[in-house]
């Protein structure tokens, strides 16, 4: 029989769109440590945390911490812990050390669009602009961003699949981050 401490279940693992959005923000804002039990969510928006522990339904200390090259505490973050939860997220394919290894992530194809919700308000963006080019053309793009080429490849083949959109995919020019982006009619 092993001893210690029974873990906690902090985190109710069940799939809903709350959840789904949950797994999208961790995909792209979260940290799995890599004690094997502690996961933390940092954000510049008090909203997005707060979003956050709403669709977990955990109620954790909100801390703040900079980013590391400024003094300034401008950034929230929480931290728990939960070894189940964390056993749940690498049996779906998020892992510790994500930034550059994530893929496909498994979430049931119901949930999705919540999940992909989750990842545009993690490190997605959408913007638009008057295209000077163009009389009364206006321009607007989604736009989804990570270290991994491999999860933008796996985005882009599951929206082509579900929806029909292709996108076009870019890089840095240094390969250290890849951008999914969508313009106008794709976009919509």
């Amino acid at each position: 029989m092993k001893r210690g401490v029974k873990p906690k279940n902090k985190v109710r693992i069940k799939w809903s769109s709350d959840f789904a959005y949950a797994i999208g923000l961790i995909a792209t804002d979260g940290n799995l440590s890599p004690d094997g039990r502690h996961l933390c969510f940092t954000s510049k928006d008090i909203e997005q945390i707060n979003n956050y522990q709403k669709a977990l339904c955990i109620k954790c200390h909100i801390g703040r911490k900079s980013n590391g090259l400024q003094k300034e505490k401008k950034y929230y973050v929480i931290q728990f812990s939960d070894v189940n939860f964390y056993n749940f997220l690498l049996s779906i394919g998020i892992t510790p050390a994500k930034s550059k290894t994530l893929g496909k992530i498994y979430v049931p194809s119901k949930y999705f669009f919540d999940f992909l919700r989750g990842c545009l308000d993690g490190d997605g963006t959408f913007y638009s602009y008057w295209d000077p080019r163009w009389r009364s053309s206006h321009m607007f793009y989604i736009e989804f961003v990570s270290a991994s080429k491999k999860h933008v490849n796996w985005l882009r083949s599951e929206l082509k699949n579900r929806i029909g959109v292709w996108g076009h995919i870019t890089d840095d020019g240094e390969k250290l981050v890849c951008q999914l982006k969508y313009a106008k009619r794709e976009a919509l």
